[in-house]
């Protein structure tokens, strides 16, 4: 009997020695696999030769860990060039109407013509215009992207959409465009943002008659939905594609920093709407919902 359990206790002994010798090559394993993820931008995930598995939850928790961390990574790689190249674009944007206004400040050293000065004082003038609509709209999107909260209240988005084209009525007639509003009878009201809302449709409004070929189309429809449209046959995909990301320009306007619409989209979404962009024969289309 005593001979049978120490066959017994021996038999253990060496199966629990075989357990820990896996365990201890898996950990080993981990160890290893782990550090190689970590040092280096391979996607490889953590495999084991043990089938234990305790040793097996814990590698596919980290593999899980590894996946979400490089999703993060790429977030904030892609974020890095986006903004280098944001640094970039607005250094050459702010510098452009910075180098004609040192220009024209020189050029007014020499000239005694009242006509002259007053000529140059106008081209500095648009100018500085030019250089204060930029810093503004970084501030408005500074502000923004700081502060993750919007007030709400019970609101008739036909009253906010009818008011904020009224205040682009003169700017509107200037551009030589007639618009096409129309807005549904059957009022819809959400609880929003005042503020927020009118930003947003004063980005999008001030995107189309940017870049519209001369026509600008309103709708708010029955159930609520709001498309802007207007005719853009320069714009390609790729375009329409990246509209709502941050500082992207078309054709690499002078006087944008390319932030209207996507201070367009982060209020959207704030207050749980959606928009999107869309191109249809030489058309593009701005729809949003709240």
């Amino acid at each position: 009997m005593l001979l049978f359990l120490v066959c017994i206790l021996s038999v253990i002994t060496v199966l629990l020695a075989i357990k820990l010798y896996f365990i201890k090559k898996s950990a080993q394993e981990i160890q290893k696999r782990l550090s190689d993820v970590l040092n280096t931008s391979t996607n490889i995930l953590i495999d084991i030769s043990s089938r234990d598995k305790d040793m097996c939850r814990l590698a596919d928790s980290l593999n899980i860990q590894l996946k979400e961390l490089r999703k993060k990574r790429h977030i904030y790689e892609h974020g890095d060039r986006e903004l280098k190249e944001a640094i970039t674009n607005i250094s050459h944007d702010l510098r452009t109407p910075l180098t004609s206004i040192i220009g024209y400040l020189d050029l007014l050293e020499n000239i005694s013509d009242n006509e002259e000065i007053s000529y140059y004082t106008a081209m500095i003038r648009n100018r500085t215009d030019v250089m204060k609509q930029l810093t503004e709209e970084l501030f408005r999107y500074s502000l923004i992207i700081s502060v993750n909260e919007t007030s709400s209240e019970k609101l008739c988005i036909n009253d906010v959409l009818a008011e904020t084209l009224a205040g682009f009525y003169g700017v509107i007639t200037q551009s030589g465009i007639t618009p096409d509003i129309d807005i549904s009878e059957i009022r819809t009201e959400n609880n929003l943002d005042k503020s927020a809302l009118s930003r947003i449709f004063s980005n999008i409004i001030t995107n189309a008659l940017k870049y519209s070929d001369g026509d600008f189309h309103v709708r708010l429809s029955d159930d609520g939905s709001i498309t802007f449209s207007n005719s853009a046959v320069s714009l390609t995909p790729i375009d329409v594609e990246k509209l709502f990301d941050r500082f992207y320009t078309v054709g690499n306007a002078g006087n944008s920093t390319g932030l209207g619409l996507s201070i367009a989209k982060i209020l959207t979404k704030r207050m749980g709407g959606e928009i999107f962009a869309e191109s249809v024969d030489g058309n593009l289309f701005i729809k949003l919902h709240f």
